[in-house]
């Protein structure tokens, strides 16, 4: 599948038109390569866009208007070809919209775009979702980019604008019965001025969710706090998330309107937390950075 690379004076950036995901990040200075290159020892892929769905169903169904509609983990999107529509030096613009295989698992037409901009050392990922449908639609979007790091001595600053973060986050944490739903458990992970030790371990129930804005900005730090790369966004809630027990080089920050079910959930697409709403021909746009230091 093609890709297509676009670079100013201190970022290079590689986007594939599979999924429209990330493939690579240069910066310029030092020839550093950011992203993680998708070694399927580890995790075969780098930073898939999640849509329609972030997460799982519960038993990975989902009911609108009185059908069944059976969806995998975090959606169609990551696996779709998306056409170029736009391409300058500096910006990538990436489409798809809704076919025959896409309406056997998701009951809406949609289109989706997917831009990147190169702005001095930020990359700005502009999601927009268009409901080209006759009815109210449904769904959710999110990032799951992944970033080169030693889990053994990365570490990650936590930053929210108008309220700081304080000295913990709470972190919903996945039920441990293979379904990847969320139960009622949560965990507190406690901060040293903002900041989390990361560690192999730390991923071994799954990814952590943070939800209710806790953070705004989440930034890797190397084992000297020297800043690496940050991302900011005003999701409601966010993972992070590297896989369990496979000593991966990587951690993904991932920014999220919306998020999986609970354990037990009704299944009525409508009522999902965190899900959007878009009435027929309504658009919903959004963005989120990632800075390079």
């Amino acid at each position: 599948m093609a890709e297509h690379t676009i670079s100013n004076d201190r970022l290079s950036l590689t986007v594939s038109e599979h999924g429209a995901e990330i493939r690579s990040l240069i910066r310029k200075s030092d020839g550093k390569e950011l992203m993680w290159q998708a070694d399927p020892a580890f995790w075969g892929r780098t930073s898939p866009v999640l849509f329609p769905l972030v997460g799982n169903y519960f038993e990975k169904e989902s009911v609108y208007d009185g059908k069944t509609y059976t969806m995998g983990q975090h959606g169609f999107a990551r696996d779709m070809d998306f056409h170029p529509v736009a391409m300058t030096d500096t910006s990538l613009k990436f489409l798809v919209r809704d076919n025959e295989m896409t309406k056997e698992k998701y009951p809406f037409s949609f289109y989706l775009t997917i831009a990147y901009e190169l702005e001095g050392d930020t990359v700005k990922v502009v999601w927009n979702v268009k409901n080209t449908d006759i009815r109210t639609m449904y769904f959710s979007i999110g990032g799951h980019p992944a970033f080169n790091c030693d889990l053994k001595s990365a570490k990650l600053l936590f930053e929210k604008e108008k309220s700081p973060v304080k000295g913990s986050l709470i972190s919903g944490i996945i039920e441990g019965d293979g379904s990847g739903c969320l139960s009622d458990r949560q965990k507190s992970l406690k901060l040293n001025n903002g900041i989390l030790d990361l560690s192999e371990e730390m991923f071994d129930e799954d990814a952590l969710i943070f939800e209710n804005f806790q953070s705004d900005t989440v930034t890797l730090m190397d084992v000297h706090e020297r800043k690496v790369l940050s991302l900011s966004f005003d999701a409601p809630l966010f993972g992070v998330w590297s896989p369990a027990g496979k000593h991966a080089p990587f951690v993904c920050i991932e920014p999220w309107y919306g998020r999986c079910d609970k354990v037990g959930f009704n299944k009525k697409i409508e009522e999902r937390e965190y899900g959007t709403a878009l009435q027929m021909g309504e658009e919903f746009i959004t963005s989120y950075d990632i800075k390079v230091f």
